[in-house]
């Protein structure tokens, strides 16, 4: 009889035994995850010991082990050395940014990008319908995209300082799709994957999915730090690499051409597949100034990432995505095998628009909007102005040290503004929740911009006189 097997003994964990069968792991782990998705195991709590939920159920220990180590790589758990085994952050909310709402509040929380701008994507779209060729759209073909809408997208990639081909780009829905399709054809359950500490959400939540193993990287104002990368690799084996190289979300740092150099000496030298998430170098190119890519730096060993969605029309999911000769077998049997290539109406009206002129006259205007909407943010929080990135869609807004441990976002919501908090974007769950990721592009207009900013000020100012 175990020591410690009676009901009322104090487990924060208590599986249900009635469900116990074998193989044990399995029914345990599904309890354990049942518990934890439905919020009886909240965020934060220390699960007991691996010997002595062992001992209370009178099942050897390496079952247990078991357990834990199938729900960390399900991103549910994860341990401290020294402290023990904890429920992770996210684990009972999904942190994928996009998902809609209807509840009626003024939205600075994901990113649209100024969704009202759409008369030039209108006057395209009736352009493309009145050519007459609609019926050759409606067709499932070219799973990589039809030959001259790749040829506008290598043009569009060439202005935003991508240099490569046809044959080695595809057009697939979104970033969020090219994302997908990079780390299933690449990566295997298991594999290291090393980010920023605070990265892009929907990629925490995919390597979840797909059991792959996040590597937190640390960096500075200049973006990650290649000689704690060149560190970690030589410690353990991280077979790639996930990078937002301009105006990273949520951080918005842009790596300057030094560092990227620097990182891309670190990239070569460990033979790691680098994604570069780029959707954001047209800000800097409409200007005339694109930095040059990190594709461009390897020489074309990496998949690159440049989507349509934020700098022309959200609703047409548009991204092109160009890839290194070695890895295009892969990157074809993923395709192939997924479909989720764009549509091809949607591919066409871009391409009207990069072939028409449009398409850059639109990311002017956007640029002037979100450099605008910056200004309106500095009038609000003048503190920020040193880190001001102009032009950029979101801000990184630092809470006071006394709030680092408040729901913020819950608090703001109640004041009727959304916004994110830092522990959403937090690859490691001991990063912590100290800033806000406020978007600038998404409330609909500047009245309602300044309406949101005010609300946030004023909360921020009242709860950090407590």
């Amino acid at each position: 009889m175990p020591v410690n097997s009676f009901d009322h003994y104090p487990l924060t964990w208590k599986p249900d035994l009635s469900a116990l069968k074998p193989p044990y792991y399995l029914s345990l782990a599904a309890d354990l995850e049942k518990q934890i998705r439905s919020g009886s195991l909240s965020a934060g709590t220390k699960l007991p010991p691996q010997r002595e939920i062992a001992d209370y159920l009178d099942l050897n220990y390496t079952t247990i082990t078991r357990v834990y180590e199938l729900l960390k790589q399900k991103g549910l758990l994860y341990g401290v050395v020294g402290k023990g085994t904890f429920v992770a952050p996210h684990a009972a909310e999904d942190v994928t940014l996009n998902a809609p709402s209807a509840d009626a509040c003024i939205e600075m929380g994901p990113i649209n990008g100024f969704g009202e701008y759409a008369t030039l994507v209108e006057k395209a779209t009736r352009k493309v319908v009145e050519k007459g060729y609609l019926k050759n759209l409606y067709e499932y073909s070219f799973p990589t995209g039809q030959p001259h809408q790749l040829a506008a997208g290598v043009r569009w990639m060439q202005q935003m300082g991508i240099h490569t081909d046809v044959e080695h780009t595809a057009l697939l829905a979104g970033a969020q799709n090219a994302l997908t399709v990079s780390l299933l054809a690449l990566f295997s359950p298991g594999d290291k994957i090393a980010a920023d500490f605070y990265t892009y959400p929907n990629l925490i939540e995919l390597a979840g999915m797909l059991h792959l193993v996040l590597v937190p990287i640390p960096g500075d104002a200049d973006g990650m730090n290649p000689e704690e990368l060149d560190r970690q690799c030589k410690q353990q084996k991280i077979r790639g690499i996930y990078l937002i190289p301009t105006l990273a979300n949520p951080t918005n740092v842009t790596i300057p051409l030094k560092r990227r150099k620097q990182l891309a000496d670190v990239i070569r030298r460990h033979d790691l597949i680098l994604i570069e998430d780029d959707i954001s170098s047209w800000l800097y190119a409409v200007e005339g100034r694109a930095i040059p890519s990190f594709f461009d730096l390897l020489n074309g060993q990496s998949i690159c990432i440049c989507t349509t969605t934020k700098s022309l029309c959200g609703g047409l999911r548009v991204a092109f995505m160009t890839f290194a000769e070695a890895w295009k077998p892969a990157i074809l049997h993923s395709l192939q095998n997924t479909s989720i290539k764009t549509s091809a109406l949607d591919a066409e009206i871009i391409t009207e628009l990069i072939l028409n002129g449009d398409a850059y006259e639109i990311a002017v205007q956007k640029k002037r909007w979100a450099q605008e909407t910056c200004q309106i943010f500095a009038q609000f929080f003048p503190c920020s102005r040193r880190l001001l990135k102009t032009g950029s869609y979101y801000q990184w807004l630092p809470l006071p040290e006394c709030m680092q441990d408040k729901p913020v976002e819950e608090d703001l919501l109640q004041r009727g503004v959304r916004v994110y908090q830092s522990s959403r974007f937090a690859v490691h769950p001991e990063t912590g929740a100290g800033y806000l990721r406020i978007s600038l592009c998404s409330s609909g207009s500047k009245r309602l911009l300044k309406k949101g900013l005010a609300i946030i000020r004023k909360y921020l100012q009242e709860e950090a006189a407590h």
